[in-house]
């Protein structure tokens, strides 16, 4: 899913916002043609600054009109705050649906129970280059073990911190998550004007490492049998690390229950947090802001020294609509748009991660800025439940409403991670 500026990924409260409905009757269903020519229709989302993007988009289509013979391709540029229901619209109008589009990761399992994808397992199975794709990156495209397109680009979260703040105080970098926690307080009790660690109680996904790292899950299980874990002894070890650090020590709850990641990189970017934990995609905004030239970035520690939280893994995804009368020549522009070519033009031209464990390899080693978040991501990453309830427990803010009543005091962790589970299985149910 795509979640800020600089890699797109809407992860936090825009990763997976897709609230609209398909309507109640839909025409899904595959066209049962596959002609070699004529007009393909793209939709790729819309960024800050689309420009370099369309470039690097443009490269690969200039290449694939020379391979195919009377073959045009058309890309309209969607904004990402309606893809939802734009999509699902595409879905239940074959005639007016374009045949390739560009998806939240997190949108995956919605769109193939809305039937709007092609299960393309076979020829992914057959591209060469598809050994090279991150492991999390495949899960994103996998539902129930079929391939409903192929990995775009990823991004995930790292901490942020300031170097001059650390020099002043004499602190050193946490190595735990205890330590960025206690590190915090130390910032904070010296430095009363500035969060120690800025943390939101609606980041979603800047708590998640917590309660991965805790041993804890979102929910266990696959397919339609999910059921949450939040409420499990490891999960609430989670939450009661990360809900700590809401308080006059650290970031005061007053100010800080309601932030979401772009707050807290912000906050960061701005000054007024000695750390924040951002994103691969947060780089451009932390170096547009007043601490530029003064911070560092490392992996989020884990709860031992040495280790990595598990981060979540973030990014988008390009994908075959059923519908498309031209199956043979769209699999294979999203192959050619997927591509490891493709997706190093596309880090060159946004920033955006690739998918490929070789390919990210090399531009860590061209752009040094991308190493703790390639480590971060080899350390192993987390994804959310592939559920099309998933869509529903995050656009209803079931986790954000948990961590914001422990912050408030309204209820214990116990009370809060019990109701959040509860409101999660009700989704789980009713997604069938």
């Amino acid at each position: 899913m795509k979640l800020a500026p600089r890699l797109a990924l809407l992860l936090a409260v825009a990763v997976v916002s897709a609230t609209a409905c398909a309507p109640q009757t839909s025409d899904n269903s595959s066209s049962g043609k596959d002609e070699k020519s004529g007009t393909l229709r793209v939709w790729l989302f819309q960024e800050v600054n689309t420009k370099p993007k369309e470039k690097a988009v443009d490269a690969v289509l200039a290449d694939f009109e020379k391979a195919h013979a009377d073959t045009d391709v058309t890309v309209e540029y969607i904004p990402v705050e309606t893809r939802a229901q734009r999509i699902k619209a595409a879905f239940n109008d074959p005639k007016s649906a374009p045949d390739v589009i560009e998806f939240g990761n997190t949108d995956t399992a919605g769109y193939v129970k809305d039937g709007g994808l092609a299960d393309v397992t076979e020829e992914f199975g057959d591209w060469d280059e598809a050994k090279d794709t991150d492991p999390t990156a495949r899960q994103s495209v996998t539902v129930d073990g079929k391939v409903y397109g192929a990995p775009y680009f990823v991004g995930v979260r790292a901490l942020y911190y300031r170097t001059d703040v650390f020099e002043k105080l004499n602190l050193a970098v946490p190595r735990t998550l205890a330590e960025v926690a206690s590190t915090a307080k130390q910032v904070r009790a010296a430095e009363p004007d500035l969060y120690g660690l800025a943390v939101g109680g609606a980041y979603t996904y800047g708590a998640m490492p917590f309660i991965w790292a805790n041993g804890g899950e979102l929910a266990t299980g696959k397919g339609g049998s999910y059921a949450s874990a939040i409420d499990s002894a490891a999960a609430r070890k989670g939450i009661e690390a990360y809900t700590s650090l809401f308080g006059d020590d650290n970031c005061p709850a007053a100010k800080c229950a309601g932030m979401g990641g772009n707050d807290t990189v912000t906050a960061f970017a701005s000054g007024k947090a000695a750390m924040a934990i951002g994103g691969d995609f947060s780089h451009q905004a932390v170096e547009a802001g007043k601490v530029k030239g003064k911070y560092a970035v490392v992996p989020l520690p884990g709860v031992e020294p040495g280790s990595i939280a598990p981060a979540f893994a973030g990014g988008n995804n390009i994908g075959v609509l059923k519908s498309t009368s031209h199956r043979t020549l769209a699999v294979d522009l999203m192959k050619r748009l997927a591509s490891k070519k493709a997706q190093a033009g596309l880090f060159d031209a946004m920033g955006f991660l690739p998918t490929f464990t070789d390919v990210r390899q090399q531009v860590a080693k061209e752009e040094p800025f991308v190493k703790p978040f390639v480590d971060t991501l080899g350390a192993g990453t987390k994804f959310v439940p592939a559920s099309p309830a998933w869509a529903t427990i995050d656009s209803s803010q079931v986790l954000p409403t948990m961590f914001q009543e422990v912050v408030s005091g309204k209820k214990d962790v116990g009370a809060a991670a019990g109701d959040a589970a509860r409101k999660m299985d009700d989704a789980f149910g009713s997604a069938g």
